[in-house]
């Protein structure tokens, strides 16, 4: 946040509040209800976002004055931890098209949720989908399904970059359509994962299928909760030893006053005299 405090300056409301710091993560930015029109917002709050380019198209169109070539660039963005968001802009030059790709594929960003949602497997963790999502773009439908661990995605090559960079590790991949226009696949799979967005879930359900929405926090709380436990039974066994060293100097204060009965000599003195009074 540093690197922008100087040099960017925010032209949004939410811009502002997360240069101010009332907003530290992106599940807040998009659970504010502002729009997210500005990139540096993106930069700040997920600073290890990976993109990936799926399409490359290039389009002629015939004028009076010539030929003209437009190229329209297909491209994805994620976080691998429950971020991800598409972009498709058309450019006369690759490089800047790519560039201006990937921006607009930070302000599409969603927030999917995740869980384990397959009935072989019991993990309890969120691995896979909670549950089947079907999307479309053009013709070409597709469906995602969860998997056990250990399937991987088994999806086509273009879903596989999408569910990657949106840290889905294990699902089922179906389509109909015209697959191979890359675009549509592209935009059927990332209308699929938007699906679990607009789902509503209840809390049985939440708890069923283990479902986490963003980037997860287990790997944060494990840590911190088992040396409590440890302190814990630490505790448990240092209190019986602290109440062994109490009762044993009492038992050492019971011992002592029978100890002390030789020096109850005073009758054996008596005694001879007694015999000299005779």
């Amino acid at each position: 946040m540093e690197r922008y405090s100087q040099d960017w300056v925010p032209r949004t409301r939410l811009g502002r509040k997360v240069l101010d710091g009332e907003i530290k993560t992106m599940s807040e930015a998009l659970r504010s209800g502002l729009p997210l029109r500005e990139t540096e917002i993106v930069d700040i709050l997920l600073p290890g976002l990976e993109d990936e380019v799926l399409d490359v198209n290039m389009v002629q169109r015939m004028t009076d004055s010539g030929r003209r070539v437009n190229f329209v660039i297909t491209v994805v963005v994620g976080n691998g931890d429950g971020f991800v968001g598409l972009g498709r802009i058309k450019g006369r030059e690759v490089g800047p098209a790519i560039r201006k790709a990937i921006e607009l594929a930070k302000l599409n960003l969603i927030e999917i949720k995740r869980g384990c949602g397959s009935w072989e497997c019991g993990c309890g963790t969120a691995h896979s989908l909670p549950f089947q999502v079907k999307g479309k773009g053009g013709s070409v439908v597709v469906t995602f399904k969860p998997a056990p661990r250990g399937i991987a995605l088994a999806v086509a090559k273009v879903p596989k970059h999408i569910l990657r960079l949106a840290g889905v590790q294990d699902a089922w991949g179906f389509s109909k359509g015209h697959t191979k226009t890359t675009v549509n696949y592209a935009i059927a799979s990332f209308d699929a994962l938007k699906k679990t967005v607009s789902t509503k879930v209840t809390r049985r359900q939440v708890e069923e299928l283990h479902i986490a929405t963003g980037q997860s926090e287990e790997l944060m709380v494990e840590p911190e909760a088992e040396p409590i436990e440890e302190l814990s039974e630490e505790k448990e066994q240092e209190a019986p030893t602290e109440g062994a060293k109490e009762e044993s100097p009492s038992e050492e204060t019971q011992k002592e006053p029978p100890e002390e009965k030789p020096e109850e000599e005073p009758p054996d003195h008596k005694k001879p005299e007694t015999v000299k009074e005779k």
